[in-house]
């Protein structure tokens, strides 16, 4: 099935959707791609990006969603990492990565060129849209479920690409799949749909091809705008969404004015994942929104894991909730060992509703995931008496210092809710007295005047005084992306090489 999807002023039919993406997928397959063969895809939030994932579902391709912010040497590494056969870019981002490309990688283009080629790869570059138009539509559909190959964000070195591997009949792997993700994100034939969060990453493909299978009306904004979610919703009478907590303070930092000037009442199922939600901000969003407010827990390894509804979140502020089916989670310590409830460890979990999945050329780290059948992303937590789970941090987030275990996330957490902050980042650097020391960077509202202190009093009456930042500093902007994940890496790098520095 396809859904209805609506775009700036237009809307596209299932029917015509359906045809544009067979003719996709005819052209893909005119020009050498095959089934189990891999292509990557540098676009922005459009009609053009969704018409190739559906193409890619058709022909039974793999492909690499690359996120547009990337440099051309992070481009480069993933093209050749992922063995992609070709590359489809819109015109004006191709320039900013041409120097990256491989050579003889054949390119094609979505739309003119930002400026006149300065590289021989973007002058080379074919029209996308114009082979469309020639190709003849594919007439077969593969029935191997291949699609997304999401690289991770690379906060503990290199990005890793994930390939899932299909096993098992196709319509029963389907079937599996659909109840998972149904479960997750809540799409129906009847939902009308909103997404606003950029489809380089894995859950808003798999909100957009959820949408797909159940034929349901699809609304698709470029970026996320607080005000234009709130106009979105009551202008196309949006019953279901997929936003993430990043935008729920956007939302919630609107004046009350602001607010009530738009009718969200047709809201029935908004849908939030990767990355935890503050309890403090999902019980605002409830408060306004009503119970209607879902989050799960997942990664791009093991896919949808524990889900927890509004009602939940009410009983259990600040779970990530329980196992959905077809999981089973485990709180292991160092030794492998399972520990009692309440009781944190690295979250272990097995998932039988999704085909398994490789590491692109680094099947050992996929190996090293693993202990006695269940696989860990290296996230921190513990399920309590209730079987409800519980996520602390990250394990490559998690900070020693002076022998203590302190978990940056909690600092966030009550961080992005002191009035004046926009965004933070909290991470551990060397310390010579305690081992790790903590550091706080701080994006400061619009007009906001902060100061150190202001923060640290604000945490002291919230946080044991370990917990506090002995380092504070404000940065016009983080180095985040547009679904509000903060690559940590970069500023912890930055951080301890200036403390080499002044070492030296």
């Amino acid at each position: 099935m396809f859904p209805t999807l609506s775009f700036g002023n237009t809307e596209i039919a299932p029917a015509e959707l359906a045809a544009r993406a067979a003719k996709a997928a005819g052209f893909l397959a005119s020009i050498g791609l095959a089934d189990g063969d891999t292509f990557a895809v540098m676009l922005r939030n459009q009609p053009a990006l969704i018409e190739i994932m559906l193409a890619a579902r058709q022909l039974g391709a793999y492909f690499v969603p690359l996120n547009w912010h990337f440099t051309a040497a992070e481009t480069s590494f993933i093209l050749r990492d992922s063995g992609a056969k070709l590359l489809i870019i819109g015109g004006d981002l191709l320039p900013g990565v041409a120097d990256g490309i491989p050579v003889n990688m054949p390119v094609y283009r979505v739309g003119p060129l930002a400026a006149p080629p300065g590289q021989d790869t973007a002058s080379e570059a074919r029209d996308w849209n114009a082979g469309v138009e020639r190709a003849e539509p594919l007439r077969t559909s593969s029935d191997k479920f291949r699609g997304m190959v999401p690289y991770t964000s690379g906060t503990t070195g290199q990005p890793k690409g994930v390939r899932r591997i299909p096993q098992g009949d196709p319509a029963e792997v389907a079937l599996r799949m659909g109840r998972m993700y149904q479960r997750s994100l809540g799409v129906l034939p009847t939902s009308r749909c909103l997404i606003s969060a950029p489809l380089y990453h894995s859950a808003p493909t798999s909100y957009i091809l959820l949408a797909s299978r159940q034929g349901a009306w699809l609304r698709l904004e470029p970026r996320f705008d607080a005000l234009e979610t709130l106009a979105a919703i009551e202008r196309f009478r949006i019953t279901d969404a997929y936003l993430v907590p990043t935008m729920y303070v956007r939302l919630l930092r609107l004046t009350a004015a602001e607010r009530s000037r738009y009718d969200t009442s047709s809201l029935r199922f908004v849908a939030s994942t990767g990355a935890p939600c503050p309890a403090e901000v999902k019980r605002a969003m409830i408060d306004w929104w009503g119970d209607i407010i879902n989050e799960t827990y997942a990664s791009s390894e093991l896919g949808y894991l524990t889900a927890i509804s509004s009602k939940e979140a009410r009983v259990k502020p600040g779970s990530a909730g329980r196992p959905i089916e077809g999981v089973t989670i485990r709180i292991l310590d160092e030794q492998g060992r399972e520990v009692p409830a309440n009781t944190i460890g690295k979250i272990y979990a097995r998932q039988t509703l999704m085909p398994s999945f490789t590491y692109i050329n680094r099947q050992s780290d996929r190996d090293a995931l693993e202990h006695d059948g269940f696989l860990t992303v290296g996230d921190i937590g513990y399920v309590d008496s209730d079987g409800y789970l519980f996520v602390s941090d990250r394990r490559s987030d998690l900070v020693l210092s002076g022998g203590v275990n302190i978990y940056p996330a909690e600092i966030e957490a009550q961080l992005i809710t002191m009035p004046g902050i926009a965004d933070c980042a909290v991470f551990g650097v060397p310390d010579a007295e305690f081992g790790q020391a903590l550091v706080a960077v701080i994006q400061p509202g619009e007009e906001a005047w902060l100061t150190a202190e202001q923060v640290r009093s604000f945490l002291a009456t919230r946080l044991a005084g370990f917990k506090i930042p002995r380092t504070i500093v404000f940065r016009a902007q983080l180095p985040r992306e547009d679904t509000g994940k903060i690559f940590k890496r970069k500023l912890r790098d930055e951080f301890t090489q200036t403390q080499a520095s002044k070492a030296q």
